[in-house]
């Protein structure tokens, strides 16, 4: 297992630097097309322009990000402080005679958020590129989609308290470690927090605390400002046959998992908290999303559901059989298939919904209950979605004080990535739809009647709203009370979507 003595990772994070062992370093030395071949799992072009260079980033790169062996010889040059021996002592490499053999997965992962950009040396086990066969049961998982997309939503601080449940690698815990005092980080494997702390070292964090457990366990009695979780959430068969791997499946029936974290999270937010998670949810009956709602309204909380995907039952499941490292059409694999569709036929699971979660601990009583299904993704990278959510949370928090007079009087303006898009059939001189555009954000497509466009199109902070909307109704000749009526609700929503925006 890895070790986190100080002194050898203190001296390994100066190799690492003096090596310049950073992302556009190792882009720069292995190429454009080699990089988006690593991306698809196929590491043969990467290694190949590697192949010869007995410069320290190299040597590096090929041993603990490419899972390859090299000379011990050439280890020790690229570690002067710290040698091979020592990275042997502390679990990243394995010696057999003169070559040093990967024991664990190391690299550079890049971000941006609220604060900038940065990087982070992630630890982790080896892939499948690198043992060539299926993950181990304890497997734990470095930095990928799932933990880039949670990084780019949280919410900016600062704030004093913060928890990552259930941290795996830790990647959580260090973003969070930017914008809190305390940050605990739990999970309920060992060996995924023997290489948290050695993350947390490595990269000079030391405002978190690491603790064993399951769910919130840990934390029992605790409140805090900010929960982040990537959650165990793969959808599971409870049975012998069907291997179960620590990073993705939390041991319960189902969905049961999310639900304890959406429940749970009403214990352990103070007034004003906010928890924002991954998850899975069995849909049974069409309606899924309704289904997860009712675990947060049991805790009287603010929530915000986002369904980005819903998976039928047998594509679920290749997906799974194919993350552990079996073939879904292999003899293996098609046992693993018929066990996971027997599980969702016991409880007449139709489909799976994929998506997001950000809970809530109202000051008063709840007012955010939103459900909705956003076919896009989220842009792999992307800055500035937690500050989007931020922003679009306090419009929707000022709009819910205000009665629909007090709206009318708002001024507004139209948010600056907000484009609108006409399409006319030839000869015609209205046109047949029109679409607002947010190029931030959740990147939504929004079809607008013609009113609403006007209405949208003249918010530029210079007019109430109630203005607006008169003079709209006037221009388009209809019943001034009942256009009103249905343009303040509209208004509204446009502003929880972040189209549109208090003026000041």
């Amino acid at each position: 297992m890895i070790r986190s003595d100080p002194d050898a990772v203190a001296a390994l994070a100066a190799d690492l630097t003096a090596a310049r062992y950073a992302v556009d370093r190792l882009r720069a030395l292995w190429g454009d097309e080699a990089g988006a071949a690593l991306k698809r799992g196929n590491r043969v072009p990467a290694v190949r322009a590697l192949a010869g260079r007995d410069d320290p980033a190299a040597t590096l790169a090929t041993v603990l990000l490419l899972g390859v062996p090299v000379p011990v010889d050439a280890l020790d040059a690229a570690l002067p402080g710290l040698g091979a021996a020592g990275a042997a002592r502390l679990g990243i490499v394995g010696l057999g005679g003169e070559t040093a053999v990967p024991a664990v997965d190391l690299r550079p992962s890049a971000f941006v958020d609220s604060r900038g950009a940065g990087e982070w040396w992630i630890a982790s086990d080896l892939g499948e590129l690198a043992t060539g066969g299926a993950l181990r049961t304890d497997h734990v998982l470095g930095v990928g989609g799932a933990s880039v997309t949670l990084s780019g939503l949280l919410l900016p601080g600062p704030y004093a308290t913060a928890l990552d449940l259930g941290t795996g690698c830790g990647i959580q815990a260090l973003h969070l470690a930017r914008d809190a005092e305390r940050v605990v980080a739990t999970d309920v494997s060992e060996r995924a927090l023997a290489f948290a702390r050695f993350n947390a070292a490595l990269n000079g964090v030391g405002t978190i605390e690491f603790r064993l457990g399951s769910l919130y366990e840990p934390v029992a009695g605790e409140w805090f400002d900010r929960i982040a979780s990537n959650p165990p959430f793969v959808i599971t068969p409870r049975t012998e046959d069907v291997p179960e791997y620590e990073y993705r499946d939390g041991g319960l029936v189902g969905d049961q998992v999310v639900e304890a974290m959406v429940t749970g999270a009403a214990d352990h937010l103070v007034p004003g908290g906010v928890a924002q998670l991954l998850g899975n949810w069995e849909d049974r009956t069409d309606a899924g999303l309704d289904r997860a709602q009712a675990w947060a309204r049991a805790g009287n909380l603010d929530h915000w559901f986002v369904q980005r995907d819903r998976l039928d039952p047998a594509r679920y499941a290749e997906t799974w059989i194919r993350d552990g490292g079996t073939l879904p059409s292999s003899p293996e694999g098609s046992a693993l298939m018929d066990a996971w569709l027997d599980d969702f036929a016991a409880r007449g699971v139709i489909g799976v919904g994929v998506g997001y979660v950000l809970l809530r601990r109202p000051l008063g009583g709840a007012t955010l209950r939103r459900a909705e299904r956003i076919d896009a993704p989220i842009r792999e990278g992307a800055a500035g979605l937690g500050s989007h959510l931020a922003e679009v949370l306090a419009a929707h928090d000022r709009a819910a004080t205000l009665s629909d007079a007090d709206l009318a009087a708002a001024h507004l303006t139209v948010a600056p990535d907000v484009t609108e898009e006409r399409s006319h059939w030839p000869g015609e001189e209205h046109p047949s739809v029109i679409v607002l555009r947010q190029g931030g954000g959740f990147q939504r497509e929004l079809r607008a009647d013609p009113g609403l466009a006007a209405i949208v199109g003249a918010c530029d902070g210079d007019l109430p709203l109630g203005v607006i909307v008169a003079a709209v109704a006037d221009l388009l000749e209809v019943d001034a009370d009942a256009f009103r009526a249905a343009m303040l609700p509209a208004a509204r929503e446009l502003l929880a979507d972040g189209i549109l925006r208090f003026a000041g």
